[in-house]
């Protein structure tokens, strides 16, 4: 039995790995409908705000369905729509706010507590995440999604066991379930047991063949364990499977950097640029190539473009100050540095303010 996790203000995904309310859409815009009784006006927005859900204007729907609980402000399936919808637009603060608002209102609903844990675990509340989780499993103990929803939250807080147990309840429910070896096998790549996740995944994946997540699960094992050519192999099958995934371009990418393959690692980083203009990994991996093969006009057009999108991350100020200074442009590179560590001081990081001190220094 899981033990209970305190929730201090329930009522106050993931990742990646954890299930979205995928039928949020068709589960909960219907039974608006077809349970509102109250006013032609309530009817009318509900019905409104269903054309909206159906072409996918989430911004007017969100408009519409607020007007309606401003109408009817009990019924909870009215804000878990909103939350939906919030969620779909990726604003999960928002969406939680709606949830929270949504299981006050009906406290016995187990979707709603997924859904709120879903996008308590986006905002990066890991801890209220896994209690919503944990009132879902209390309401719906068979439903799979809810330990899936748990065990992946419970490993960014670095609790194995607990991992490890709701990928046990997983397996008893539905033991073909490959969202749940994902989660055993990202446990043991974090407690670095890479021999033992190795060989789970690749067991996993006899098991699994055409799973992508699992796939890049052991090529992270192998680049652990610095095996680039096996970790490569992996990404090129995951590749073959799934040639649009931008995780494993990024993860040849930064083998073929690792291998010294320059060359080939910045065509990559720059077709996953062009492809996915707002990666801004991909934007590092160019920047980086662009330093290392000392095209420094390059790099500092690269990380000029990160520094506007990623205002407050240090690394981007930091090399383009750095690409500054190898131009012998001495005042940008300045203003560049000390923007950097201004911003690694917020973060108190110690190492990067001096990385910034030496480099001001030889200014």
């Amino acid at each position: 039995m899981f033990s209970k996790i305190t929730l201090p203000c329930i009522v106050s995904l993931l990742l990646i790995g954890s299930i979205p309310p995928a039928n949020a859409q068709s589960q909960f815009f219907p039974l608006i409908a077809q349970r509102s009784t109250q006013s032609e006006e309530l009817k009318e927005l509900l019905r409104l705000g269903r054309e909206y859900v159906d072409v996918q204007d989430y911004h007017n729907a969100i408009t519409t369905y607020e007007k309606a609980a401003l109408i009817d402000g009990n019924n909870p399936k009215i804000f878990s729509g909103i939350g939906y919808l919030y969620a779909q637009k990726g604003n999960f603060r928002q969406a939680v706010k709606a949830y929270q608002k949504a299981v006050t209102l009906d406290p016995d609903n187990a979707d709603f507590y997924y859904a709120l844990g879903f996008s308590l675990a986006n905002t990066g509340d890991n801890a209220n995440a896994a209690s919503a989780y944990y009132y879902a499993i209390q309401l719906a103990p068979r439903v799979t999604k809810n330990y899936i929803g748990l065990g992946v939250v419970l490993l960014r807080q670095n609790n194995y066991q607990g991992a490890a147990e709701a990928y046990k309840r997983v397996i008893a429910l539905d033991p073909n379930n490959s969202e749940a070896f994902g989660i055993m096998g990202s446990s043991l790549i974090q407690q670095k047991q890479l021999e033992k996740a190795i060989k789970y995944l690749n067991n996993a994946l006899q098991r699994f063949p055409r799973d992508v997540e699992l796939r890049l699960l052991l090529a992270t094992a192998f680049l652990e364990e610095n095996k680039l050519e096996m970790a490569f192999k992996q990404l090129k099958i995951a590749e073959r499977i799934n040639p649009g995934n931008v995780t494993i371009q990024l993860k040849i990418g930064k083998i073929l950097e690792n291998k010294n393959q320059l060359d080939d690692a910045l065509k990559t980083y720059q077709r996953i640029t062009y492809l996915y203009p707002s990666s801004t990994e991909a934007r590092a991996g160019v920047g980086r190539i662009q330093l290392a093969t000392k095209d420094y006009l390059g790099a500092v057009i690269t990380y000029r473009e990160l520094t506007s999108i990623l205002p407050e991350t240090p690394e981007p100020y930091h090399y383009l100050g750095l690409a500054y200074k190898e131009r012998d442009r001495k005042k940008e590179a300045t203003k560049a540095l000390k923007q950097a560590r201004k911003l690694y001081k917020k973060q108190d990081n110690n190492q990067g303010i001096k990385k910034v001190d030496k480099l001001l220094k030889e200014l």
